[in-house]
Order: C-alpha cells, then sequence, then structure tokens
C-alpha cells in the first residue's frame, strides 16, 4: 500500500507507521466480520401482547432488503393475501380478528437467497386512510390488491393516489378472489385496472390473478413480487447516519418503550445513542429486533424495532424520527412542491 521498493529495507521512523495502518486494516476486517456472524436471538412479535419468547439461534448476513405495501379497498383480501405469500396473519389485534377488517398496520416477510421482502399490511377503510399514509410512508414497492367480484372502488383510487403523491416508483397488482369469478369476467376486470393505471407510474405493471383462500396464482405472485424487488436500488448504508419515521409506539413489560419503523438510512447498533426529532430527546439503544430475531447490527431497508432507554412511551409518537448522531438540528423552514388531485376540495 505504501509504495514499499522490497529491495531496500523500510527506514526505522517509518515502521510504526506502516504498523499503525496495518492495524487499522485489520480492525476494519474483523468489524465486518463479526457483523457477518454476530449471534442472535430470537425477539417478541412486534407490538404483541404475549411475553417475550426465546427461539432458535440465527446468524444475520447482508441480504437485499426491499419493502413492499399492500394498497386497496377494504374487504378485498390483503391481510388474507400476505398470510397466503408468507405465512403470518397481520391482524394481530383481537378487534381485528373478531370484526375481520384491519384497523392498524401489521408486518411480515419473505426471504428467498440473499433478497429479504419486507411487507407493510394497511387497512382499507376509508376512515383509516391516514394509517394507510403511516403505512405506505416508507414502502419501496406497491402491491395493489383489487378483488375479481367487486374490481376497482373507491379506495382502490384513493390508495394508488396516495402511492403515487409518495413517489413510490411502481409494483405489481393482485387480481385477488378469482376462484370466486369466471374467466370472462376476471379479464374484464383485468382489462379495467390496467386502464386506471394507464397514466400512472404503475403503466404495465404485472396484474396476477390469484385466490388467497385456493392458493391458485400464489407461486407466481411470489415470483414477480422477488422480480420486481430485483429492480430497485438498495437504500445508502454507508455515508450516513441512522434515521428511522416511527410508525408504532408500545411498551412490553420489563422492556420498556418500543418503537418500529422502516429504517431509510445507515446502520445502527445496540447500545448506540441516538435522538429523537423533533423534541431532540436522548435515548440509548437497549435492543434491535427484525421479524423475530434479535440483532446486534441493523441496517437501511429493514422493518426495525427498537427497544429504548431512557425513554418514557409519552414522548414520542407517531411521525417522530429515529436518528443516530449526525449534523442535524431542528428547523422551522422547508420548500415543498404541492400537486393538488382533481378530487381535492376548491
Amino acid at each position: 500500500r505504501q509504495g514499499l521498493n522490497h529491495d531496500r529495507p523500510l527506514p526505522t521512523e517509518r515502521r510504526p507507521h506502516l504498523f499503525e495502518i496495518f492495524r487499522r486494516d485489520f480492525e476494519l476486517c474483523l468489524e465486518r466480520i463479526l457483523k457477518l456472524f454476530s449471534h442472535q436471538q430470537s425477539l417478541v412479535e412486534h407490538g404483541s401482547s404475549a411475553k417475550p419468547r426465546i427461539g432458535r439461534t440465527v446468524y444475520h448476513e447482508p441480504m437485499r432488503h426491499v419493502v413492499w405495501g399492500t394498497a386497496g379497498h377494504i374487504d378485498h383480501g390483503k391481510t388474507t393475501l400476505v398470510k397466503a405469500l408468507t405465512g403470518t396473519n397481520c391482524d394481530r389485534l383481537p378487534e381485528e380478528r373478531e370484526r375481520g377488517i384491519t384497523i392498524d398496520l401489521g408486518f411480515a416477510q419473505l426471504r428467498e437467497e440473499e433478497t429479504q421482502l419486507h411487507f407493510v399490511d394497511v387497512p382499507g377503510h376509508e376512515r383509516l386512510v391516514h394509517t394507510m399514509i403511516a403505512g405506505a410512508s416508507g414502502i419501496d414497492l406497491a402491491l395493489l390488491v383489487v378483488a375479481a367480484d367487486e374490481g376497482v372502488m373507491p379506495q382502490t383510487r384513493e390508495h394508488l393516489d396516495v402511492i403515487r403523491l409518495m413517489g413510490v416508483p411502481g409494483g405489481a397488482v393482485a387480481l385477488t378472489k378469482t376462484d370466486l369469478m369466471d374467466d370472462d369476467l376476471v379479464e374484464l376486470v383485468t382489462e379495467e385496472i390496467r386502464e386506471l393505471l394507464a397514466p400512472t407510474a404503475f403503466a404495465g405493471v404485472p396484474v396476477v390473478p390469484v385466490s388467497g383462500l385456493t392458493g391458485v396464482g400464489i407461486p407466481e405472485l411470489r415470483r414477480v413480487l422477488f422480480e420486481q424487488a430485483g429492480e430497485i436500488r438498495p437504500r445508502q448504508v454507508e455515508g450516513r447516519p441512522f434515521r428511522e419515521p416511527v410508525d408504532r409506539v408500545f411498551s412490553l413489560t420489563g422492556a420498556g418503550t418500543v418503537v418500529t419503523g422502516t429504517s431509510l438510512w445507515g446502520e445502527l447498533q445496540v447500545g448506540t445513542d441516538i435522538r429523537v426529532f423533533p423534541h431532540e430527546t436522548a435515548a440509548r439503544v437497549r435492543r434491535l429486533h427484525v421479524h423475530g430475531e434479535e440483532r446486534r447490527v441493523v441496517e437501511a431497508g429493514e422493518r426495525v424495532a427498537i427497544n429504548l432507554a431512557g425513554l418514557s412511551r409519552e414522548t414520542v409518537s407517531r411521525g417522530d424520527q429515529i436518528i443516530a448522531s449526525g449534523p442535524w438540528e431542528v428547523t422551522r423552514l422547508v420548500t415543498i412542491s404541492l400537486e393538488l388531485l382533481a378530487t381535492a376540495p376548491s
């Protein structure tokens, strides 16, 4: 590295300097190796009332992380579809299971080789669009769900507007409940969907007929989701401090305050001091969890639950930002670009 001439002995005064360079290189390599093979434990389900459980030992390896968010009208089968894809029932609240509708955000994941898909399942009810927006704020791609027996409905259009305004570049469409309709009607609904998407960034995305109950079309949809994810540019890990917008906050007995969200930048380790903006409240990372696995290190693009020490449940809320050390400051001046929908009140 130093351009040394090996025919000549190294001057004595340069030997300590060269040793320091080798030492730093060795420590950097060792740190990366430890990140690859850091020992893991399992985590309690995010937001569940169940007690923490100890599970299998896992090893975190570098993965490509892509976040899919569902979108679509109420009762078009978004949660059923995510369960068919991942095996996870995102309706974790008792009132959700009793009423059969999604009320809060739900989360699941799916892995294949070196790619991990994170799913954010959102409610479809018109009165819960604010919750849908909170879930869609950190997604990379959208899975628009349309039921074959109803076709395009009001919240289909509203959710499409939301993800378009948020700059989501594309995704896929799942045409659900095809087991209830004949092939001709399924084709008509498919054409209706293509006409709806034609003037948007979603023009030409795959439309996959499926049934969450019978499993028809699920393998094909899973293939499409991984294929589309492969075209997404990875989030920046190196060179930027960790940042995560909070979409859920809860407390666990014996653990304290836990916040969850989709990490946008950088890397975070257990023991790191963080700040919660805009209040600039200080806290320390006690534990880190990703989909049922406890981690020592997490990175951009993952769905992360952060157990914070020194922070009460009342001092953090949805919309706050968890940010590691960096040149951050609060401002009251912003520059915006505003687009009004055709349906916006005059």
